[in-house]
This record gives C-alpha cells, sequence and structure tokens, in this order.
C-alpha cells in the first residue's frame, strides 16, 4: 500500500491502494471491470464523518476525500464564480481586460479599437475576439493576461513562434489559449457537486496553498502544448490530438508524488 502523501486540515488523501490492501470496498468493486468506478464505504484510515469515493483503474483503487477545508472551499468557489462569468464586450471591465491583454501583448503598439483587423495578429479568427471566448468565458481572457504578464517571454515565445521548427500551418496562438482554458476546466471538474477523479483532488490540495493555481497550471499546460506540437510536427489538424496528449502530460505530473505546488511539476521550468 502506498504511503500518505498529502494532509491538508481534516482530509487525507492516499495516492493508491493495493487490490489486495485492507481498503473497505464496497461490495460490488471487487465485481467491476477495469475502468469501472465505484463507490466504497469508509476506509480504516478515515476519521468519522468523512466519506470516500474509490475509484477502480486498472486493478487499482484510489481514495479521495469529499469533505474540504475552509480554504479549499473558498477558493474553489471563487474559482468557480469565475468559470462561470461569460465574456460580456458590452462590460467596461472586460473591454478594459482586452485592452490590458494587447497592451501586455504587443507594448508600445496601439490598438486602434476593441474590434480591428490588429486582432488577428494575437491568433484571434476575426476582426472581434469577444467572438472566441463562448467556449471558456472571461476566465480564458484572464488566463492569458496572466500568462502574458508573469512569464512574458514564454508568452512572446509562444506568440511569435520563435521555437523550433515550425509547421507551415500553426495552430492560432490566442484561440489555442482559449481551447487551453477549456481542457484545463474538464479535467479538474470543478463544477461536479461530488469529487469523479483524482486530479481533481490533488489540484484542490493545490489550490489551497496557492490561490493563483489554476492560472499557473494554465501556463504550464500551453508550454506543454507547443513542446508536443513541435516533437510531433503537428499542424493545425492535428491541435486536438496534440491537446488530448497535453492533458495526458498534465494528468501524470500533478500525480507525481513529490508534486505539492504547480511549481513542483517537471514542466513548469519550461517556463521563463
Amino acid at each position: 500500500m502506498s504511503s500518505v502523501v498529502r494532509n491538508q486540515g481534516s482530509c487525507v488523501a492516499i495516492r493508491a491502494f493495493s487490490p489486495s490492501s485492507s481498503f473497505n470496498r464496497c461490495s460490488h468493486g471487487s465485481a467491476s471491470s477495469d475502468g469501472d468506478d465505484a463507490t466504497c464505504g469508509r476506509p480504516a484510515w478515515i476519521g468519522k464523518g468523512l466519506t470516500c469515493v474509490c475509484f477502480k483503474r486498472k486493478g487499482v483503487y484510489e481514495g479521495i476525500c469529499i469533505n474540504l477545508t475552509p480554504k479549499q472551499e473558498e477558493r474553489l468557489k471563487r474559482l468557480r464564480h469565475r468559470m462561470k462569468v461569460y465574456f460580456d464586450g458590452s462590460r467596461p471591465d472586460h473591454q478594459e481586460a482586452l485592452r490590458a491583454l494587447w497592451s501586455a501583448t504587443y507594448p508600445g503598439k496601439d490598438l486602434h479599437g476593441l474590434i480591428s483587423d490588429q486582432w488577428k495578429e494575437m491568433g484571434w479568427q476575426g476582426r472581434d475576439p469577444s467572438t472566441d471566448f463562448r467556449g471558456a468565458g472571461f476566465i480564458s481572457l484572464e488566463n492569458l493576461l496572466f500568462f502574458a504578464k508573469t512569464f512574458s517571454t514564454s508568452f512572446q515565445l509562444l506568440l511569435k513562434k520563435q521555437g523550433g521548427k515550425r509547421s507551415a500551418w500553426e495552430y492560432p496562438f490566442a484561440v489555442a489559449g482559449v481551447n487551453i482554458t477549456f481542457m484545463i476546466m474538464q479535467m479538474l471538474d470543478l463544477d461536479a457537486m461530488k469529487p469523479r477523479t483524482f486530479i481533481r483532488s490533488v489540484f484542490l490540495q493545490i489550490l489551497s496553498e496557492n490561490e493563483w493555481a489554476f492560472d499557473l497550471l494554465y501556463c504550464v499546460a500551453f508550454v506543454v502544448m507547443d513542446k508536443q506540437w513541435l516533437e510531433r510536427n503537428a499542424t493545425y489538424m492535428e491541435f486536438n490530438e496534440v491537446l488530448k496528449s497535453t492533458r495526458g502530460q498534465l494528468e501524470r505530473e500533478l500525480l507525481m508524488d513529490d508534486v505539492l505546488r504547480i511549481e513542483d511539476m517537471p514542466s513548469y521550468n519550461l517556463l521563463s
């Protein structure tokens, strides 16, 4: 049986259990086929009042606490709120965020208008970037702005496609950023009332340490996506496959025993 790897408040998460461990499984758990999910009873190591969701993955049981600490609940609530805000081009604060993104992306270069052909330079599909936010909402703009301000060197390298041997048909930078936000939202499954993945449990513990964990994970995801794009010598038609592979890489790194913060992820070192 693996050791206890995280302890946050009243919630203890165990990485994985072997099928032979002394885990209190539900009656139908052992009969489930690989890939099936099963809800188990309370394991011996969980105190009274806590419940556990047991996931069977290829013979390995993983325990997830669904009780959150007050800090986790507070930060999850704020992040969920951010995820639910649609981009509204009529809102002054959303307009200002767009202008701030332009200024961070092209310092010293004037923007002629919120609807302009200039936006195509950044990789939006048309003259009005607001039409591209529909999939992920305002948080995708916040993610791009965070990336531009926090890791400006990496942001500019990806924007200008300066690293490695590029394809003749490249992915549009800004639209790719929106898709990355949406991919992370799906991966973390934060809108679910109960945890359905171990990734979510791990991320919530990281979030309790750093309120900007989602935005940092976004930056890591972007550089990982571009790295895989180059390694595959991919074209735009393969973007979804690259995004799927990127998600797999993020999940593997988040589940590493020594990853307690986004900064601990091996791919974080790609940022500059």
